[in-house]
């Protein structure tokens, strides 16, 4: 493997990593742990931690879906492996 394909490959595991890990605090910690914080705000009648939780970590994750599309786009053209 040439050295412009590892540079490639890293980069994609280097943003890989980061949408992971906000997938991870983003499900786990304002789903689960800081729900009890959360829950003091109330958000159009229900408690912001419940409200997050099942409405507001779906819409994150949709965030991420077209931030990574975004993203792999540049990266592919970065390294000129894109598809016309």
């Amino acid at each position: 493997m040439d050295k412009s394909a590892q540079a490639y490959w890293k980069a994609v595991l280097g943003l890989l990593t980061k949408i992971l890990i906000v997938w991870f605090v983003v499900s786990y910690g304002a789903g689960i742990l800081l729900a009890p914080v959360l829950n003091t705000i109330h958000l159009g009648g229900y408690p912001l931690g419940f409200w997050f939780a099942q409405q507001g970590s779906i819409y994150v994750f949709v965030a991420l879906i077209f931030y990574y599309a975004h993203a792999m786009g540049k990266l592919d053209r970065e390294f000129d492996v894109h598809e016309e």
